[in-house]
């Protein structure tokens, strides 16, 4: 796994040891979304479609919990962009989500395997956007450490 930080941007990356199909349905399904570590997910996977999400199970999608991602494109099995529709009420970034969004790349490899890019862009220099980057960089390093873990189980079988 790799982060590159260009600002606004930032980059992560790593290799999924899984076909570039099976992991195009971590992103585009409910129980595919749910691998990256979340309790609760809904995929309503179409142009200005929403993925909804929440971390505990202690409530129901929708509530002041739920974080809804909006799909701004996505080419089929290559490429999805998303961008944060609704953060969770106790997010404590209130402005600087508004200005970013989010591209997650696939690329096959040889051997069946995926590399994994997802690219976050527009933080701004204020110091809330640049907390908030330094949240993503390590959200996104730990969501690629995630997969990257569930597929090495499931091929461990």
């Amino acid at each position: 796994m790799t982060a590159t930080a260009d600002a606004p941007s930032f980059v992560n990356e790593g290799i999924v040891n899984a076909p570039v199909a099976e992991v195009w349905k971590v992103w585009t399904t409910p129980d595919g979304y749910k691998t990256l570590g979340v309790a609760l997910a809904d995929v309503d996977f179409r142009i200005g479609g929403l993925i909804r999400s929440r971390y505990a199970a202690d409530g129901v999608l929708g509530d002041g919990q739920t974080i809804e991602n909006r799909i701004l494109a996505y080419e089929p099995q290559r490429m999805i962009a998303i961008r944060i529709d609704k953060p969770p009420v106790n997010f404590p970034f209130k402005e600087a989500w508004k200005h970013t969004w989010t591209v997650v790349t696939l690329t096959p490899l040889a051997g069946g395997r995926t590399h994994l890019r997802v690219a976050s862009m527009e933080f701004g220099a204020d110091d809330e956007s640049q907390a908030m980057r330094r949240f993503f960089e390590r959200g996104n390093e730990e969501t690629i450490r995630t997969l990257s873990a569930r597929f090495e189980r499931a091929g461990a079988r």
